[in-house]
């Protein structure tokens, strides 16, 4: 008697199902197959493992890996020899071109890239392999830039000149007419956009858009940051004059509007030196012991009128940027800094969610609308956090946020002292219903009045900052729970967030091996509760920051659409963005949503507002960019001003080239590089994330401590080279 395969069960995660899937519709080529034959030819039959096909059908669909050729029935897409794909530079000038669903990426000599850029969406073709191991290829087409503008130096010649780019990623200088350099001078960091690439030309033509000043200047190289990631600055003239014109008074007309919660206590918690204050929370005890708890929103939208010049100009920035000496906001300030920040002693109009919890953290009742509401103090999450440790109103001077030592109201003090234990009950619940638990350390600079670095320290979340996560998270789950079960189905924007690749937990399993950890990849519950029990076991370790940026980079990125898939590292089935409209465009976009809705009103054009969050998840993205780049290079103006000291760091990436360095006391990365190591020639051994010494078989491995001095600090790459004086046992003997 033969044995039957094992069903897939409960809420095990299908491994490789992309390429499963893909496989399938390759053999079966000539005919349309729907979600029940995948399934079938899978061998599975449980309703997670069918919404786990259905899902990743419309995900290659929307990726054009497979085309749907009648309702719900799909089949393969594909040209023979030709693929679609992104080009990814190396360092080394060479590509590769990532395909959705394809085993290995191919490879693209310099040669021939034919003028496709980092970035593109191109169309390559592949040799047939003969003696290749690997998939190799050519461009083919540009089928769409990622980007047309650059950042670099310009270089002048007598009748023209050339913009060497930065960029790492870049093969190539932009020539330049002399007519088009905007009489930038010589040596001069510029914005140049490329305008064409004649075919008998080695340069893409360019003109000068915009001169932004001499290289490793401060304010230069901000601004270039912002700019090289397509980031506004400063607001058009037009902008901040419509802003200024906005009546921002509060209308007793308006109030009769919204309800009414002035009379009940709430107060904000936020950093020591925040500005806009988007968020408060009020606490109330109701005659049953229970809590009404509102989590109360700045009205964003009541101001921001779409149509308007300003709507369109908050809609393009979609996001406020935080780079480590300013702040790019997304609203002009008349507006974040004052009309929609809810300051203390001072009425707002807001946007709330209110709910009924009892003792065990429950929600019992809610109710979503506009309100108007008076915040009666203002928190640092470090007085909260006093408050929340010593159960006392009493906030030392050292701490405060007034210049003067006060003794906070006893209800205020019972307010966060409950609504710290309920933030406590949420968490549990969560974690053990599988979210996973992000508490990565935050590298932060104390800067001088000209804004140099004069020292590093590390900010951690504490209770007080989990109190109010939890609170958000809250009023961002019930309101996405509260559209996204209306029958009929409306429109939302959702923030989503997929299952971690298979490839690269794989990759995260055999890098935290080298440091004595592991991952239970079994199903979806082991692999969460096994990455919370990493994060946990690195804490205050050497390999803290680099397992905690691993993990973070295996998570799939969340991004917004208005096809909800859940959200994975929340566990939450409905996410959305609700409580920072200041901040980001998508959180207005679900308060119009909700609002109109609330209203009775029809469900919203389902293609206008997937545009829009596909804009906004892009914008997001340039400006998480845009602050990585300000960090890496106040790590590096940080470290140029300490050229002749020893650093204790970790090596924490290995590659054919050299070996990347983390300092353990500031978190500062550079590399060394492994023609500098003069004791032997050392070769890269992959497997075991090392570098071996040819004569000595000395081995430097990856997580091994070691001392390093600053060889190098470029300010215009933003990037350090490090010289190696050897391992910390040989430093310290």
């Amino acid at each position: 008697m033969t044995k039957r395969k094992k069903k897939n069960k409960g809420n095990q995660k299908i491994e490789n199902l992309s390429k499963q899937i893909l496989t399938i519709l390759r053999k079966n080529a000539s005919e349309a197959l729907n979600y029940k034959q995948i399934a079938a030819k899978l061998n599975v039959d449980d309703a997670n493992s069918r919404n786990q096909i259905i899902r990743k059908l419309a995900h290659l669909a929307g990726k054009k890996q497979i085309i749907e050729t009648d309702r719900g029935k799909f089949q393969i897409n594909e040209k023979r020899d030709y693929y679609e794909g992104f080009l990814e530079i190396t360092s080394k000038k060479d590509g590769y071109v990532i395909v959705d669903g394809l085993e290995e990426d191919i490879f693209i000599p310099n040669k021939n890239l034919n003028k496709a850029f980092h970035g593109d969406f191109v169309q390559v073709y592949v040799y047939k392999r003969r003696r290749r191991r690997n998939n190799e290829g050519e461009i083919t087409q540009v089928l769409e830039r990622k980007k047309t503008t650059f950042v670099g130096v310009l270089q002048l010649q007598q009748n023209f000149g050339f913009v060497e780019v930065k960029s790492g990623k870049m093969y190539t200088d932009i020539f330049v007419p002399k007519n088009k350099t905007m009489k930038a001078e010589d040596n001069t960091v510029v914005l140049v956009e490329v305008e064409d690439w004649p075919d008998d030309a080695d340069s893409p033509f360019g003109k000068v858009i915009e001169i932004l000043g001499k290289p490793g200047e401060h304010e230069t190289v901000m601004q270039s940051i912002l700019v090289e990631n397509g980031l506004p600055h400063d607001f058009p003239k037009e902008v901040e004059e419509f802003a200024d014109q906005i009546d921002t008074s509060i209308q007793e007309s308006e109030i009769q509007k919204r309800r009414d919660m002035r009379e009940t206590l709430t107060f904000t918690i936020d950093p020591k030196d925040a500005k806009d204050f988007d968020d408060a929370l009020s606490f109330k005890i109701l005659e049953n012991g229970n809590y009404e708890i509102g989590i109360h929103i700045a009205d964003v939208s009541h101001y921001l009128q779409p149509g308007t010049i300003l709507d369109e100009e908050a809609y393009e920035r979609a996001t406020s940027i935080y780079l480590v000496d300013r702040v790019v906001p997304m609203l002009p300030e008349v507006l974040s800094n004052n009309a929609c920040s809810l300051r203390p002693n001072e009425e707002k109009y807001t946007f709330s969610a209110v709910f009924e919890m009892n003792k065990k953290a429950e929600v019992v009742n809610q109710w979503f609308g506009r309100t108007v509401t008076y915040s009666d103090a203002r928190f640092a999450y470090e007085e909260a956090q006093h408050i929340i440790e010593t159960k006392a109103g009493d906030i030392p001077s050292d701490i405060s946020i007034t210049d003067k030592m006060y003794t906070t109201a006893p209800e205020i003090v019972d307010a966060v002292l409950t609504l710290d234990s309920l933030a406590k009950k949420m968490r549990a619940k969560r974690m053990s219903q599988g979210a996973i638990s992000f508490d990565k350390v935050e590298v932060k600079f104390n800067l001088n009045e000209e804004n140099e670095p004069i020292g590093v320290y590390f900010k951690t979340s504490k209770d007080a900052n989990k109190l109010i996560e939890e609170f958000m998270l809250l009023a961002n789950r019930k309101v996405s729970e509260f559209v996204g079960k209306k029958e009929p189905k409306k429109t939302f924007v959702y923030r989503c967030h997929d299952e971690p690749d298979d490839e690269k937990l794989n990759s995260l399993q055999n890098i935290v091996s080298q440091f004595g950890h592991s991952i239970n990849l079994k199903d979806k519950k082991s692999i969460n509760s096994s990455l919370n029990r990493l994060l946990k076991d690195v804490e205050g370790k050497k390999e803290q920051n680099l397992v905690d940026t691993l993990t973070i980079r295996t998570m799939s990125k969340a991004y917004y659409s208005t096809n909800n898939i859940g959200h994975y590292g929340l566990a939450f089935d409905y996410y959305s963005h609700f409580t920072s409209p200041i901040r980001r465009y998508p959180d207005v976009m679900v308060h119009r949503l909700l609002q109109a809705y609330l209203e009775g009103k029809d469900s919203a054009n389902q293609d206008d507002y997937e545009e829009k969050s596909a804009h906004c998840s892009d914008m997001e993205n340039f400006a998480t960019n845009a602050e990585r780049d300000s960090i890496k290079y106040m790590q590096v103006k940080f470290m140029k001003d300490h050229e002749n000291e020893q650093f204790l760091g970790v090596i924490s990436g290995v590659t054919e080239w050299g070996i990347y360095i983390e300092i353990e006391q500031n978190k500062c990365e550079g590399m060394v590089r492994l023609r500098d190591i003069k004791e032997d020639h050392f070769d890269f051994d992959q497997e075991q994330y090392a570098i071996v010494g040819r004569n000595t078989h000395k081995t430097y491995q990856l997580g091994d401590e070691v001392y390093v001095t600053v060889k190098n600090a470029d300010l215009v790459k933003r990037h350090l080279d490090f010289n190696l004086i050897g391992t910390k046992a040989e430093v310290e003997m």
